[in-house]
Formats: C-alpha cells, sequence, structure tokens
C-alpha cells in the first residue's frame, strides 16, 4: 500500500486553511493531520502530528513563515515545506530558499498544481512555480552580467590603482591605505582621481560597489 502523505497548514487566514483543507483531503494518498495560525503554532503542531510536508504561509503573527521554517529544517528529521504565499518578491524567494523551504507557491496557483507540489515535495523533489524560476534564473544571469562588466572594467586599473580600489572597499580611509601601502596621502588621493576618471564614477561608494559586484569582497 503506498504511503500517506501527511500535510499540515500553517496560515493565518482560516478560509485559506479550511479551502486548502477541503482539497488536499478530497485527494488520494494525501490527508491533512493538523492546522496552525502562525509560526509558533506550526512548530507544536508538527511536534504533535509529524508532518512529511508543510503548506507554510509567510506572513503571520508573533512567528513568521522564513523563521518557522528555517527552525523546523532544522530537526534531524525535519518535513518538507512549501511556502505558499502573496508575496512573492524575490528577497522572499531567497530567504525561503534559504531558510530551507523545498517549494514556493503562489496562492493562485491551481488546485491540481498544488497537489502535484505536496506529492513531489514529499517524494524529494524540490517545485518553484514557473515564472519564479524564469525571474531567478534573470536574477542569476543579470548578476552574472554584472560580475563581468565589473571584472573588466576593473582590468583597466594598473595594479597599484586596483590595491587602492580594493582598500577602498574595504572601508579604509586615506589615510589607512596610505600606512597599509606604503605611500604617502597625496599619492593615495592621486590614485583615487585616477580611478575615478578611469571608471567614469564620482564617488569612492561606487568604486566599492563595483568591487563587490566583481566579487573582491
Amino acid at each position: 500500500m503506498a504511503r500517506v502523505i501527511r500535510v499540515l497548514l500553517v496560515d493565518d487566514d482560516a478560509l485559506v486553511r479550511a479551502g486548502l483543507s477541503m482539497m488536499l483531503d478530497g485527494t488520494a494518498g494525501i490527508t491533512v493531520v493538523g492546522e496552525a495560525a502562525d509560526g509558533q503554532e506550526a512548530i507544536t503542531a508538527t511536534d504533535a502530528h509529524a508532518p512529511d510536508v508543510i503548506l507554510m504561509d509567510l506572513r503571520m503573527p508573533r512567528v513568521d513563515g522564513i523563521t518557522a521554517t528555517r527552525r523546523l529544517r532544522a530537526r534531524t528529521r525535519p518535513p518538507e515545506v512549501i511556502v505558499l504565499t502573496t508575496f512573492d518578491t524575490d528577497e522572499n524567494v531567497l530567504h525561503a530558499l534559504r531558510a530551507g523551504a523545498a517549494g514556493f507557491l503562489l496562492k493562485d496557483t491551481p488546485p491540481p498544481r498544488i497537489v502535484e507540489a505536496v506529492t513531489r515535495v514529499a517524494a524529494g523533489d524540490p517545485i518553484l512555480s514557473p515564472h519564479i524560476t524564469r525571474r531567478l534564473m534573470e536574477r542569476t544571469v543579470a548578476q552574472a552580467g554584472a560580475y563581468e562588466r565589473a571584472r573588466a572594467a576593473l582590468a583597466a586599473l594598473t595594479p597599484r590603482e586596483h590595491e587602492v580600489a580594493l582598500a577602498i572597499a574595504r572601508g579604509q580611509t586615506n589615510a589607512d591605505i596610505a600606512a597599509h601601502l606604503a605611500m604617502g596621502i597625496t599619492t593615495v588621493k592621486a590614485h583615487v582621481s585616477s580611478i575615478l576618471t578611469k571608471l567614469g564614477m564620482d564617488n569612492r561608494t561606487q568604486i566599492a560597489i563595483l568591487a563587490h559586484d566583481a566579487g573582491l569582497t
């Protein structure tokens, strides 16, 4: 006999929980073993019901979904977590995945897709909404592009200017740089001026950001 997937619903909206419960309990191979209205209740309910999969909202009172996910996934035998939310910002997605979530879906996801996500995640197969996957890929490409551009820009600097730029990125003052690189402050200022001119920048903060994009800090 196939194992029945035990699901815990975590959402501060009772109507959302009721709708999910009705949908999932009517699906063969899935049973809803409990509900919780916030992250703290989710932890207590997990202790009581030992779910295989948790459908977790993000914004809830007391303990939010990200925090609850992180705490639950830190356990020895953690449940899988699918974030189900209306807030799909890149930051929410990345925070959820870093906390250990195996899936990220929006609440307007069609019921069959949610059922599929529960089944796949229970089997160890992470899942994301298609448009979220696309956005993460675009973000990765954009970051890669920024890295390449930053590296190319810094390649125009002399070795000494490169050292000064890196020191600026580390937050060092002109006096700190002079002491660290054994040069006069006037020379440091000249290097900084040359760096700004070569990079087409206006201030030290822009230099620091460029160094960060290049992966140097």
